[in-house]
Formats: structure tokens, sequence, C-alpha cells
């Protein structure tokens, strides 16, 4: 599926239920609705972590590393379905084994005047494939196991990671679901 500039976000209430859609363009603002999202933590076999660093490019976030994809789900499609299809179009991936991992994460953050305002459940999985990055998406990225992953984001701090991905990274070491190989 070909992700166009009529992306569809769907608009949610304090309780995560849909109540509309708006164009993808118009949602990531200074004022941002709420919304949903996802953010997935993809792994390869040997048990590394797949992060990205989002292309300088894209509104929200430039330039920072991240988890292996977020994204926002279509209007009746399901997390996984959204996971894959991102994966696909954004680094060529195939995605499996998915679970999720944190249901109920809601976040609020801000960079640069651009809000995010989501209802996120978080996911670990794997990946089979070989990373072949969309430009306009994915400026870089890496495997790394847990614990250099985590080192990482302590030593580079908050201009580097993604909000998002810090917190997450946080909370799914202490509901213990760190991914072993």
């Amino acid at each position: 599926m070909t992700v166009t500039a009529e992306e569809l976000i769907v608009l949610v209430d304090d309780d995560g239920t849909a109540i509309g859609t708006m164009p993808k363009p118009l949602v990531h603002h200074g004022e941002t609705p709420l919304h949903r999202a996802f953010s997935a933590y993809l792994f390869d076999d040997a048990g590394r972590l797949l992060v990205t660093r989002r292309a300088t490019s894209k509104q929200t976030f430039p330039g920072m590393w991240t988890n292996t994809v977020c994204g926002h789900p279509g209007p009746g499609e399901g997390d996984a379905a959204a996971i894959a299809r991102r994966a696909d179009f954004e680094l060529g991936l195939r995605v499996g084994e998915l679970r999720e991992a944190l249901p109920g994460y809601r976040y609020r953050a801000e960079f640069r005047g651009v809000v995010e305002n989501e209802v996120c459940p978080v996911y670990l999985g794997r990946f089979t494939g070989t990373p072949a990055p969309d430009p306009t998406e994915v400026g870089d990225w890496e495997l790394l196991d847990w614990a250099a992953f985590r080192r990482r984001q302590e030593a580079e701090g908050d201009e580097a990671w993604s909000p998002w991905c810090r917190e997450q990274a946080r909370l799914i070491e202490a509901a213990g679901l760190v991914p072993h190989s």
C-alpha cells in the first residue's frame, strides 16, 4: 500500500474511542488533537533492536533517533496491519511475532512548536529482511542489543532521542518485557 498525502489520522477522545478523522498534514501543529498511533520495537533473529533516525525533513521530531517504526493506523485498520504497512513502506521489512507491550501508553510531547498528542500502544516483535530505508522517512538505522540501546539513550540525551522512545524504553524495562535473543 502506498502512503499518500490523503492519509487519514483517527482522532480519539480521552478514552481512546474514535471520534472522527483528519488528513495527516493537518494534524501535527501547536494544538494537535488527541489521535491514535502506535510504536513498534522490532528485533532481528539475534535479538538486536533496530533503531532508526528520523529523516531531517520530517515535520515531527526531525533527525532524532527513535524506535524501529512509529505511525498511525488508518480508519478501521488494526495496529498489526498498520505496523506491517509502515515497516514495509519506511524500511522494506516484514514483521512477525508482534505482541502488545504497553497497551495503554499515551503521551504528549512538543518540539520546535509541533506537538505530538497520542494514544499510542507499544508493540514488540521481530523483523525479517535487510533495512532499505525510504529517505523521506528514515535518515539512518542501527542494530543494537538492548543494553547498548539504553546506554546510548542515556549518554546522548534528550535532543538525540525522541521523547516517546526514551519513556517507552523505561516502561518496557519496568514491566520486565526486555526481549532476550
